[in-house]
């Protein structure tokens, strides 16, 4: 300790001024004042242009000793995807894109899509919208391809099952990526999946439409919320995922009608529960085990691991449920919430009316009406000394924070079965458009009956760990920084 803080008198200002250093800083609970708040620099809020050096590192070079592959925001520095800025969408068209993706979503659980059986000869009736709304997830990973392997960057979504990945020839439509278009031709390791062969036939719980066939070939059709869609061939092929994971005959779609703006990704790699999904086509090596750690901001990078090998000691498991009508999804038992240390008063029924799951292609957590209420009653009374700023999109609960320097926001907790809590991020409470209109990410459902998701907002820095084959979830805090 320092001369000047060995002073008993400054040892409080000492305490403060380490804590503050840290930009996103918690309050230190050396304060009653300050027990349950997080202490926040303004100016950390904005976005970097620049990937940080030690994210960009872990990007170029991956992490091939741990069955692990790094993660980046599609649109952040980071990202080979990286865009003009003019080509990135705003927050409010991000917010419209994730409702479209909640009212799939709930539609889906209602068995009201709409959409049943995509054949080859329907493609030209299939809306196609330009891509402006996309229902698909925000983060990227880059996996190989093929023989020889190809590298293509993916979007990774717990809210699909199938991986697909545009190939040549396109036959109707494309849309624009980065990478080079996958030729199934120049690969030695690919095959078309038969019609009628139970692989075939499982694509229709997988995509929720039955397949189709071209000559003896079996073609797939999956559609989002937003109206976007892929048709191809289902194939077989050589999935890599590090240079010491490779998986052969692994299935998925090969593309060769497109549409949508996927961020410049060449498709999307499915984690759902389905036995199309990507951790159960893998389970014999990693027993439905997979973890990630969504990076704080769009400048720094987190991690998608496969197998249970690192899994942090300090996480916390909670039962991983089933949603009717939705057996895809991870399903979670919310029983909770607290707001600047203080335990909501919502009753248990509330949660329980439309259950919850978790998410990595939802950007805002959505919640009951009932107890989003709750939760926005509370954060703006300890936000009072704010002045409040025009709502934003779907976001409500909105300030200005233009002529602070500092701010002080409530800490917040969401707690699950067995007795697991999960404090969220300072970055995980805020959604930032600009330091004048800095909101609470949260919004509520329509109804209670409807399905509560935990977002990727949320879940930003937390380790989460996905373990189908023991039936459980968990959760660590400081997963990625």
């Amino acid at each position: 300790m320092s001369i000047l803080c060995a002073n008993k008198l400054l040892v409080y200002v000492c305490l403060v001024v380490f804590s503050l250093k840290e930009g996103y800083a918690t309050a230190e609970s050396h304060h009653p004042q300050y027990n349950h708040t997080h202490a926040i620099h303004v100016a950390s809020l904005l976005p970097s242009s620049v990937c940080s050096s030690a994210a960009a590192a872990a990007a170029a070079h991956g992490r091939d000793t741990t069955s692990s592959l790094p993660v980046v925001h599609k649109h952040g520095p980071c990202s080979q995807l990286h865009q003009e800025r003019a080509n990135i969408p705003t927050h409010d068209e991000i917010l419209r894109q994730d409702q479209a993706r909640v009212k799939s979503i709930h539609s889906k659980l209602a068995k009201n899509l709409g959409l049943t059986n995509v054949k080859q000869t329907d493609t030209a009736n299939l809306p196609a919208k330009d891509g402006s709304m996309v229902g698909s997830g925000n983060y990227i990973v880059t996996v190989g391809l093929g023989t020889p392997k190809k590298d293509l960057s993916l979007i990774f979504d717990t809210g699909s099952d199938i991986t697909w990945a545009q190939c040549e020839p396109c036959l109707r439509s494309c849309y624009k990526q980065k990478d080079p278009i996958f030729s199934p031709s120049s690969s030695s390791t690919y095959s078309n999946v038969s019609c009628g062969s139970a692989a075939c036939d499982a694509l229709t719980s997988a995509t929720g439409n039955s397949p189709s066939c071209s000559s003896s070939a079996c073609v797939y059709g999956i559609q989002y919320g937003d109206s976007s869609f892929s048709i191809g061939f289902f194939a077989k092929e050589k999935l890599t995922l590090t240079s010491r994971d490779m998986f052969n005959n692994f299935l998925f779609g090969c593309g060769q009608n497109n549409q949508g703006l996927f961020g410049g990704a060449a498709g999307l790699l499915g984690l759902g529960r389905d036995k199309l999904s990507l951790p159960s086509q893998t389970a014999v090596k990693y027993k439905k085990i997979f973890s990630y750690c969504l990076p704080s901001s769009s400048s720094s990078t987190g991690f998608l691991r496969f197998g249970n090998g690192h899994v942090s000691k300090s996480v916390k498991f909670t039962t991983l449920s089933t949603i009717p009508q939705g057996e895809s999804f991870y399903g979670i038992n919310m029983i909770g919430i607290s707001v600047g240390g203080k335990k909501l008063s919502i009753s248990g029924s509330v949660f329980t009316a439309g259950g919850a799951i978790i998410d990595s292609g939802t950007v805002i957590t959505r919640l009951p009406p009932t107890a989003y209420s709750a939760l926005r009653s509370a954060f703006r009374g300890q936000m009072k000394q704010y002045p409040m700023a025009q709502p934003l999109s779907i976001l409500d609960t909105c300030y200005d924070l233009s002529k602070y320097s500092t701010v002080r926001i409530p800490v917040m907790s969401f707690f699950f079965s067995r007795g697991v809590g999960v404090p969220i991020d300072a970055r995980g409470i805020l959604y930032v458009n600009g330091i004048s209109q800095v909101c609470l990410a949260f919004a509520g459902n329509s109804d209670d009956s409807d399905v509560a998701i935990f977002g990727n907002t949320q879940q930003k820095t937390l380790e989460v760990v996905y373990d189908g084959g023991r039936g459980r979830i968990g959760f660590g805090t400081g997963g990625c920084t």
